[in-house]
């Protein structure tokens, strides 16, 4: 095994025990992202130089005095909207040509803390306002998409190409990739990781968190990264949760709810074979399954375009104005459209993100994680733009992919797509966790028990 095929805490442990040097680790990820990166294009920058320096400073650190943390001396790749000081946040559009960032994201300076070392930003799709991310290819079939819009993140994961990354999810943007390229993604309680340094596309919906190979491995990120800062007005002052990897399999006790509304409606057979298949090794595990049905079903799309379609556009305003012609044509029809949407339009989606909310914790008192497909379908072919249902419904592909993403969005409740089998074609499928806000622990828990007893793989096979 080559050491760019390591996980995150594998990797860790080897560089604890002295029996990997974070320079061979970096060595190691920067030529599999050479041999890779030019079909599959998830970078946006490479910080090779930078890379190497990190990795003699983190080798030197350990040999001191050991290492920092699990993260230290390990290669770390972020999404295009996370401000490293000196580096282009370009958010893969060309509004933001010739811009440096003046100083770290929070997130940036947690990982810099921990000694991860940065090999470079990834694309995504422009300004974080779609599900396809178009210069990044799917890291187990070239001719599909890879989603997004941290299509660039997931695909590095999958490819080798870095043990972990960030992103940043306002509709499913972290878990739509990870869930077509076959990883781990974890959208965490709205708050929890600061957003301060980050681009945003919708303040009261984006969360920023990481694309691993394993639930162990998010676990580990999580740590490094929650806690409160004063400059995100989002941003929780709660005591620091548990986020450390859980090492027990039995889930005995456990109530996952199974959705009989909602999250299996249209959904390819593949995907809800393989999602049921995975709760019945979860059933196998201990744990109670419980029949819920999804509140207010009917009113989620309307609620997640209503939030976040103005106020990305009020982000973008004075841009908009003075060079629309600098943006992408799909993102400059949406943020046009959400200039003709009213302040009513915009207070009725509040109004039902509250009902939404109110519901979700009544339905948290009757299970403590749901279990659900995290797509309705594997990744498409790159230009499709619809899917047709059996049912005689067309629904265009950003609109299925966000659709079963959106609720933990709206209600801020974490979620996580985690590996669970491939379709006929070999493609990726991504099972969705969900708990209640702040219960990332019983979450990371259930979704390590299932990665343990039930492995699937996650490493891309090797493609240039």
């Amino acid at each position: 095994m080559q050491p760019y095929e390591l996980s995150l805490a594998a990797a860790a442990r080897e560089i604890g025990a002295r029996r990997l040097s974070p320079v061979d680790l970096v060595e190691s990820v920067l030529d599999r992202i050479e041999r890779v990166e030019p079909g599959l294009g998830a970078y946006a920058e490479v910080t090779a130089e930078r890379a190497r320096e990190g990795a003699r400073e983190a080798e030197r650190e350990i040999a001191r005095s050991g290492p920092r943390g699990p993260l230290h001396g390990v290669p770390v790749a972020l999404k295009d909207l996370i401000d490293v000081a000196g580096l282009a946040t370009g958010a893969g559009s060309l509004v933001r040509e010739g811009h440096r960032a003046d100083a770290d994201a929070t997130v940036t300076a947690r990982l810099a803390a921990a000694g991860a070392v940065l090999v470079g930003k990834t694309h995504t799709h422009e300004f974080a306002y779609g599900l396809v991310t178009p210069r990044t290819r799917n890291a187990w079939d070239r001719e599909r998409i890879a989603g997004g819009s941290s299509g660039g993140s997931a695909a590095a994961v999958a490819a080798g190409a870095a043990p972990f990354t960030l992103g940043t999810d306002t509709g499913g943007s972290i878990r739509v990739p990870a869930a077509l390229n076959g990883v781990v993604g974890l959208k965490p309680t709205y708050g929890l990781i600061p957003r301060h340094g980050v681009t945003p596309l919708s303040w009261s919906l984006d969360h920023v968190g990481p694309l691993t190979r394993t639930a162990e491995d998010a676990a580990l990120v999580l740590a490094a990264l929650a806690g409160h800062d004063p400059r995100d007005p989002a941003s929780l002052d709660v005591p620091a949760p548990d986020h450390r990897p859980h090492p027990d399999d039995d889930l005995t006790g456990l109530r996952v709810g199974v959705p009989r509304t909602y999250y299996f409606d249209r959904v390819t057979e593949p995907v809800e074979s393989a999602v049921r298949r995975a709760v019945g090794h979860l059933a196998e595990l201990g744990a109670t399954l419980v029949p819920v049905d999804i509140p207010l079903t009917r009113y989620i799309r309307a609620t997640h375009w209503g939030l976040m379609v103005p106020e990305a556009t009020a982000y973008h305003e004075a841009a908009l104005r003075s060079a629309p012609e600098r943006y992408g044509e799909d993102v400059r029809v949406l943020l046009e459209a959400g200039a003709l949407m009213s302040a009513t339009d915009h207070l009725r989606a509040q109004r039902a993100r509250t009902l939404m909310r109110q519901e979700w914790a009544r339905l948290w008192e009757q299970v403590d994680v749901i279990a659900a497909p995290a797509v309705p379908m594997t990744a498409v072919p790159a230009g499709q733009e619809s899917v047709e249902w059996p049912d005689g419904t067309t629904e265009s592909v950003p609109d299925a992919y966000v659709r079963l993403s959106a609720p933990a969005n709206i209600t801020g409740a974490p979620a996580l797509s985690l590996p669970v089998g491939h379709d006929p074609a070999g493609l990726p499928i991504g099972m969705q966790l969900l708990a209640r806000p702040l219960g990332e622990h019983t979450l990371l828990r259930v979704a390590q028990a299932h990665e343990r007893t039930h492995p699937v793989r996650t490493l891309a096979p090797a493609a240039g």
